[in-house]
């Protein structure tokens, strides 16, 4: 069960080596783009190409998608970047449904793990693979595996790095499920660590892009590379005195700058310094440096 293209790693490892999927749960199909064409989710389009046949509930306690997921008698259902699943559905298969989730559980519960991970600056993230339950992603853990984040990395590269390794972390978990379920020993897991500054991971829109240069340039860098390249992060022409239209830029890359000014620079003032705006977009316009930006203004 998933949606977006980290789904489709584990599902693809899943299918090369040779595990007999039954069934492929996704969204329903969403008009996109300006021509408004429907477009099949990532995982859809995999599992067509694929011949596996795909369910597409718009909801997940309609009897009609209870009663033919049931059908396909799965002994163990995989979650990754799906919905909220009710207890009807997770709690079906012999072995149970487990959930890969893209943080180190507890922490980073939520839609959106990993951008918020690096905006809050972490140093560390990875993947946690646990056993779903009534509250979301507070189930016993089975494997987590870590990764640094670099100090200019962007959620972009962190995303697919982790995509990566949840083909190796898929394939653990079940092949460890599977063991224990032939020698008939119960599944070794861990209850989540209680802790007292749980961070959330929240689902992201476009308000919660705005960049405020009432923050720490340091915080500013973070929030922008949380967000690089989607679903971006933006700030409003205001700041950039020069754009005469009110409009907001999209802001891929930026650095932290000790001076107000610099030729060939876009420098902002912020909290405690200057940030100076490296890659950004203007509405109806390619991304571009800020050199080749400002070559465009008259």
């Amino acid at each position: 069960m998933g949606t977006p293209e980290f789904a489709v790693a584990g599902l693809q490892a899943l299918i090369e080596n040779h595990y007999n999927i039954v069934a492929v749960v996704t969204m329903p199909d969403k008009p996109a783009g300006r021509g408004h064409k429907v477009q099949f989710s990532p995982v859809k389009e995999y599992a067509l190409s694929q011949g596996l046949p795909v369910l597409q509930p718009e909801k997940l306690k309609d009897e009609s998608f209870i009663t033919e997921l049931r059908s396909y008698n799965a002994d163990l259902q995989i979650v990754t970047a799906f919905r909220m699943l009710p207890e009807v559905v997770w709690a079906m298969p012999r072995l149970g449904t487990f959930n890969v989730h893209g943080s180190l559980l507890p922490q980073y519960r939520g839609a959106a793990p990993i951008n918020w991970a690096v905006i809050n600056g972490e140093k560390q993230t990875g993947l946690t693979t646990f056993m779903l339950k009534h509250e979301i992603d507070t189930g016993n853990m089975i494997l987590q595996e870590r990764i640094n984040i670099g100090e200019d990395e962007d959620v972009g590269s962190v995303h697919d790095r982790l995509m990566e390794l949840s083909k190796d972390m898929v394939l653990k978990t079940v092949r460890l499920i599977e063991q224990c379920d032939r020698e008939g020993k119960p599944l070794p897991t861990v209850p989540q660590p209680e802790l007292p500054d749980l961070k959330p991971a929240p689902k992201i829109f476009k308000e919660t892009c705005e960049i405020d240069f009432g923050k720490t340039a340091v915080e500013i860098k973070n929030f922008v590379r949380g967000l690089s390249p989607y679903p971006a992060a933006w700030m409003d022409s205001k700041h950039i005195p020069f754009i005469s239209q009110p409009c907001a830029i999209k802001v891929f890359k930026v650095a932290v700058s000790e001076v107000p000014e610099q030729k060939g620079h876009i420098i902002v003032p912020c909290a405690d310094g200057y940030i100076d705006i490296l890659e950004l977009q203007m509405p109806g316009k390619k991304r571009m440096d800020a050199k080749s930006f400002l070559n465009g203004i008259r």
